[in-house]
């Protein structure tokens, strides 16, 4: 019978203390690290229980992939290069590209991995209409075992990174049950899943990178504080913490914390209030106002709403993207100027007349409400620190916590906290251009509902450009030319670059990690093969 972990752990979770005295013997230390740790390691850092690692629906498209392999991967300068495929072309007009696969790979069933499970792959993917957007794509054929040729029905510059996230499925293996059990060349294979509960994981033998050290790797689904007594316990590798928990003291046990590109912030509704066609109500009659977004953009305290809201753990933001390739940086903000905030607002004819604290103009309060999740606790820390910090701007937030779904439907009239940052490029597009700007929408893509005419110059160029490096320029461009962008526009606020926290056993070695995107504590086990566990 395989090992069930999670049982196990239950059950050494009711008699904590009992754990914590038996790991106070340094001969039982020495056990516990020869028979556990250097063959086997148990960790809880994201939701990996739900079955659905099925590459045709997406589970690959947000960089925290350990069964997969793609045509190209994205290294740790976030750049792309050859994974399957050994070398590619792109066509002078951008619309056709052309991947040389090596002939020695194998999935975990030991079959070759051809041009025609790469085939099979895109065109159900592109059937499923899931999380892969392959819109663009009018077909995808195999030239022989080896080739692999796309054509598109424009020219689409992030394609590239599509083709960077998208894994490979195994066409001879593809059935119902793939996506809890699913046949891949990546560096490891599913050896047991209990839904909900627990996944096992083990390395695939015919993974032709880096093999993992360890025989098996236990992924526990567990809520944070749970998961902490579990750490204190003894019984857990590698866990993710908020921030709430990060100075705690853990025997056995240190923490690391690495920097990210997952950003977190409000968009700011550019439109008046305004009701549609099905009565909905979207839009800010305070936020609507330039005057307003930059008030909040400037005059706020980043460094103490990180301190109030994540115990001081993260980086301020100003601008979306931060520490990707495409992030633009210009024009430098500074934070805190309140006198400067206030003496902006007042010109722009925001002004308390009552003494209430809360400025007016033309009849209208200064004042929008904002929402964090409900199963995020970080999400609304940063919703509640923020509402209190434009206090002193004569802005009145109120800060709500709502289910997921009700932030999102609600996300044009209440900006919703946001959790963003990728390795496409494609986001840039998705978070300013004038296509998303629908009122009807329920979509997070341009939540503030920002039109600039520039910008979405910028960004057609940017998708149409024919190298990643042009598309870049564009891109950057897209966000502050000199004179205009959402750089200056202010139709978000960010607050914060979120620093992921782990607790790690002594002695595990998590090797060098690439900048995190966003991804709930995941994103740890990028280089997971790369692990190594060293005896002090």
């Amino acid at each position: 019978m395989k090992r069930n972990v999670f049982t196990r752990l239950l059950t050494g979770i009711m008699a904590i203390s009992m754990l914590s005295a038996c790991g106070s013997s340094d001969t039982a230390k020495e056990d516990h690290v020869e028979e556990d740790k250097k063959d086997e390691l148990v960790v809880a850092v994201g939701d990996m229980t739900e079955g659905d690692y099925d590459a045709c629906q997406g589970y690959t498209m947000y960089g925290t992939n350990i069964f997969y392999s793609s045509l190209l991967k994205i290294n740790k300068e976030i750049e792309t290069e050859g994974d399957l495929a050994k070398d590619y072309q792109i066509s002078e007009d951008g619309m056709i590209y052309t991947f040389h696969l090596r002939d020695d790979v194998k999935f975990s069933d030991g079959e070759i991995v051809t041009a025609e499970d790469v085939v099979f792959t895109y065109e159900t993917a592109k059937e499923t209409g899931a999380s892969v957007d392959l819109t663009m794509m009018d077909k995808v054929e195999a030239l022989d075992d080896t080739t692999v040729q796309f054509t598109l029905n424009k020219a689409y510059s992030p394609f590239i990174r599509t083709v960077a996230l998208q894994g490979i499925v195994a066409e001879h293996a593809y059935g119902d049950d793939y996506a809890a059990n699913p046949v891949a060349s990546g560096p490891f294979k599913v050896k047991q899943l209990d839904v909900g509960q627990q996944l096992i994981v083990e390395p695939n033998e015919y993974y032709d990178g880096e093999q993992s050290e360890f025989t098996q790797i236990t992924f526990l689904n567990i809520d944070e504080e749970t998961a902490l007594s579990y750490a204190q316990a003894g019984t857990l590798d590698v866990v993710k913490i908020n921030p709430e928990y990060a100075y705690e003291e853990v025997d056995g046990m240190h923490l690391e914390t690495y920097a990210t590109s997952d950003n977190r912030g409000f968009a700011l509704p550019c439109i008046p209030e305004t009701k549609t066609e099905d009565g909905t109500i979207v839009g800010n009659n305070a936020t609507c106002d330039v005057a307003v977004r930059k008030a909040l953009n400037i005059g706020i305290d980043r460094e103490e709403i990180i301190e109030n809201a994540l115990n001081g753990i993260g980086t301020p933001s100003w601008v979306r993207f931060e520490n990707l390739p495409w992030a633009n940086e210009e024009p430098g903000l500074e934070d805190g100027q309140v006198e400067e905030a206030c003496k902006l607002l007042e010109e722009a004819g925001w002004v308390d007349t009552d003494g209430d604290g809360v400025r007016e103009k033309d009849g209208r309060e200064c004042k929008l409400t904002i929402t964090g999740r409900t199963d995020d606790l970080q999400r609304y820390n940063l919703a509640v620190a923020f509402a209190e910090n434009a206090e002193k701007l004569g802005i009145k937030i109120t800060a709500e916590a709502k289910d997921w779904t009700t932030c999102k439907e609600e996300g044009r009239r209440n900006p919703t906290c946001i959790g963003t940052g990728d390795y496409n490029f494609i986001d840039v597009y998705n978070a300013f251009a004038s296509e998303f700007a629908d009122p009807l929408s329920v979509s997070l893509s341009n939540a503030a509902m920002y039109m600039n005419e520039t910008v979405d110059g910028y960004l057609e160029q940017a998708l149409a450009a024919t190298t990643e490096e042009e598309a870049v320029e564009y891109l950057k461009k897209a966000q502050y030319d000199g004179e205009t962008g959402p750089n200056v526009d202010y139709p978000y606020i960010w607050l914060v670059n979120i620093d992921h926290t782990y607790f790690i056993r002594d002695g595990l070695d998590v090797g060098t990690q690439m900048i995190h995107p966003h991804g709930h504590g995941l994103p740890i086990i990028q280089n997971m093969n790369e692990w190594k566990y060293i005896a002090e």
